[in-house]
């Protein structure tokens, strides 16, 4: 996977379970988890050996609903311009 920097953009490729979460609305306390493909930003990253990623997670209307701490291969990396690998 390639290495993520802050402010890009992701999805969630597992579910991520409500006690790894940090949920802002009071009406999302109930949530079980959040769902895969859900589109977060990169926040920090964290490395001690192998990087993990501060992800917000925000509505259309940039409201962020909830936060999570993630690993490598529980996000994916979204482009909005073609690149191709080298």
């Amino acid at each position: 996977m390639p290495t993520l920097t802050k402010l890009d953009t992701v999805a969630n490729t597992k579910p991520i379970a409500r006690d790894r979460l940090t949920l802002v609305e009071p009406e999302l306390q109930a949530i079980p988890y959040l769902p895969v493909g859900q589109v977060g930003t990169v926040l920090e990253i964290y490395d001690d050996g192998q990087p993990q990623y501060l992800i917000e997670f925000a509505d259309l209307g940039g409201r962020e609903y909830a936060m999570a701490v993630l690993q490598p291969d529980e996000v994916l990396a979204l482009h909005y311009e073609l690149t191709l690998a080298s």
